[in-house]
């Protein structure tokens, strides 16, 4: 497959609401898509999975740009494979964001030359997968019940609850009053908390969590080992687990017993899907966690979560979680609760031409 064009699309598109987290508020989802173009006239698209700003990751979209443009893109070759990305860009240290937006996008255009669905691909095995939903930090515990009511109203199979100091016990308390032990339930701090709130945290035991993600630093493995030997309530890194080598570590220091991959995050799919052999190899049980995609990343990451070590539902949401319109045909949920992965070759969807350009803000290009 020789690659003739690389270019990156940058778009901007309103949440249906507000989605605050312990790091900040989103209001739209300003990220942007690279779309690479091969001399046989087909192509390949990937969504970059960070924000504006480095306050989730180290890295944000006008320097990962940068990274792509001076960086990336010149070292590789016109012919090229997705296998190849990897060791091509090895020199260069980190922006895993940057290098899995790159490899998804050549993936793509190179399944969608074999005729390959991207689900065959990674060794998918099923044809739907549950789907969660996040629910963000509300201003009140009413709003929040009534966010997390008209979630389980519309089919989501488990909720997460978006935490941090101040809004924690008392939330989940109330959900749990509210719709009882049997909605399967997880809390997500996003490294908001301390080795010294483990008194504090272990008030969450009580209720019956399928898990706690990312309490504490994400370079703190020790932490997290000591935490889940303090608290009850099972211990899932996020965060933490940026390639196959840190799962496996973090497996053997027992700082986490469930691992949460994000393709984005850890440098791709070829990656991901390393990282949940490790952890299938533990016994450790993996799922699908979410950067509020569009379409475009949706449809990979329900790929991915279709592997058989995907045993707990991710955010793998329908696209009205986070949009009125999708830049594809939009993923709805299911009678069950359950999502389709798509069947189609590559990713298995492309972008409206005129929805994507309704909110695209700008185009460069990049090769």
């Amino acid at each position: 497959m020789r690659i003739e064009r690389i270019e990156l699309i940058h778009i901007r598109m309103p949440l249906v609401g507000a989605f605050r987290t312990s790091f900040g508020i989103d209001l739209v989802r300003d990220t942007f898509l690279l779309r690479v173009l091969t001399s046989d006239g087909g192509q390949g698209w990937g969504e970059y999975g960070g924000d504006p700003d480095p306050a989730y990751s180290s890295e944000f979209s006008a320097g990962t740009e940068i990274v792509l443009a001076e960086h990336l893109i010149p070292r590789l070759d016109r012919e090229v494979t997705a296998a190849r990305v990897g060791p091509a860009v090895r020199g260069v240290k980190g922006h895993r964001m940057a290098k899995a937006v790159l490899e998804t996008a050549i993936l793509d255009a190179e399944l969608r030359s074999y005729g390959m669905p991207l689900r065959t691909y990674l060794g998918s095995v099923v044809d739907r997968v549950p789907a969660g939903v996040s629910v963000g930090i509300m201003d009140t515990i009413p709003q929040l019940l009534e966010q997390v009511g008209a979630y389980l109203e519309a089919g989501y199979v488990r909720i997460k609850l978006k935490i941090e100091p101040g809004w924690d016990v008392l939330p989940v308390r109330a959900v749990r009053e509210a719709f009882g032990d049997d909605v399967p339930l997880q809390v997500d701090a996003n490294t908001a908390y301390s080795l010294t709130d483990a008194r504090h945290l272990r008030r969450l035991d009580e209720f019956g969590l399928l898990l706690i993600e990312q309490p504490l630093d994400t370079d703190d493995l020790s932490g997290h080992a000591r935490l889940a030997g303090l608290i009850d309530t099972p211990v899932c890194l996020d965060e933490s687990i940026g390639s196959a080598r840190d799962a496996a570590a973090a497996i053997a220091m027992g700082a986490c017993s469930i691992i949460n991959i994000k393709p984005s995050r850890v440098g791709g799919y070829l990656e991901a899907r390393r990282i949940h052999d490790v952890a299938a190899a533990a016994g450790v049980p993996v799922w699908c966690g979410g950067m509020l995609e569009t379409g475009v990343g949706r449809a990979a990451n329900l790929a991915l979560a279709a592997l058989p070590g995907f045993v707990l539902p991710g955010d793998t949401s329908a696209s009205n979680r986070y949009y009125a319109e999708d830049l594809t045909e939009p993923f709805v949920l299911d009678a069950d609760g359950c999502v389709a992965v798509p069947t189609g070759t590559g990713i298995g969807v492309t972008p409206d031409p005129q929805v994507l350009e309704r909110y695209t803000v700008a185009r460069r290009r990049l090769l």
